[in-house]
């Protein structure tokens, strides 16, 4: 069965940490680009982070650089998003999504991608 599947969300305090996870069953992830996407309520969907093991290119939001880290480990398929020093607008539910490598998905197009897990939620709160 093809399918992306996030874990790792939950309620962290402002200032704390979270890591996500996305692993991949059917496909193989290094052959994509890989984007980590959130929601929040009200809001549009925006681009956080991708990754490409295809040209290794990685991309950051701005809002999240020096904060946020998106690294792969092939052996294991799988995606992570390790954030730190979170925030209350860091609030989402938060997708993890594949795509071909190219100059959109790579800047956090997500229109450019073409395959979705279901979400995790995050949530930041003191």
């Amino acid at each position: 069965q093809v399918q992306l599947v996030e874990s790792g969300g939950g309620l962290a305090r402002p200032g704390g940490s979270l890591r996500l996870s996305c692993a991949a069953s059917g496909f193989t992830l290094q052959d994509y680009a890989v984007g980590w996407f959130r929601q929040a309520p009200g809001k549009e969907l925006e681009g956080v982070s991708c990754i490409s093991d295809v040209d290794g290119s990685i991309y950051y939001a701005d809002s999240v650089k020096g904060r946020f880290t998106i690294s792969s480990d092939n052996a294991k398929n799988s995606v992570y998003l390790q954030m730190h020093n979170l925030k209350p607008e860091d609030t989402g539910v938060y997708y993890c999504a594949t795509g071909p490598t190219n100059i959109a998905t790579m800047r956090g197009d997500w229109d450019e991608y073409d395959r979705w897990g279901q979400g995790t939620q995050v949530t930041v709160s003191a």
